[in-house]
């Protein structure tokens, strides 16, 4: 019964990466700390995934999530509507080599950057290490680990 969840809930991830969901419908919120350790929130597009396993987003490196990471790379992504909550929690890394980069970019970036060469953009990697999972329309959860 949980990897028939943990399927559904990476099939939403799925639908939302690369700018696809297009308005809210393609933002995750991406919780961190800040310089005084307190937790706050960011609505990014999630530009690529694996299932519930790992995804990226897409930023520059002064941005204050790219700072943030540096300082404290644990983090916490959700995705919610009336119909499900997927909250993942885990560790991100800053990447900025050019493949990364290459493979991780999608067009609607380029409004903000000038392409994935460009210096000041980076990649955002989180990497789950727990799971709760929940869908409103049959009442099932799922609660893990990797």
């Amino acid at each position: 019964m949980d990897q028939e969840i943990i399927d559904r809930a990476a099939g939403i991830i799925q639908s939302k990466t690369g700018g696809i969901g297009g308005g809210m419908e393609g933002y995750a919120v991406l919780a961190l700390f800040d310089e005084y350790d307190y937790p706050t929130a960011s609505t990014l597009t999630i530009s690529k995934a694996e299932g519930i396993k790992w995804m990226t987003f897409l930023t520059g490196l002064e941005s204050n999530k790219a700072k943030r990471i540096g300082k404290c790379n644990r983090g916490s992504v959700c995705l919610a509507s009336t119909e499900y909550n997927i909250t993942l929690v885990g560790t991100l890394e800053v990447l900025t080599g050019p493949e990364v980069k290459r493979e991780h970019w999608y067009d609607a970036m380029g409004a903000m950057v000038s392409g994935p060469e460009d210096p000041v953009f980076c990649v955002l990697r989180f990497t789950t290490e727990r799971y709760n999972l929940f869908f409103a329309d049959n009442g099932t959860e799922a609660k893990g680990s990797f």
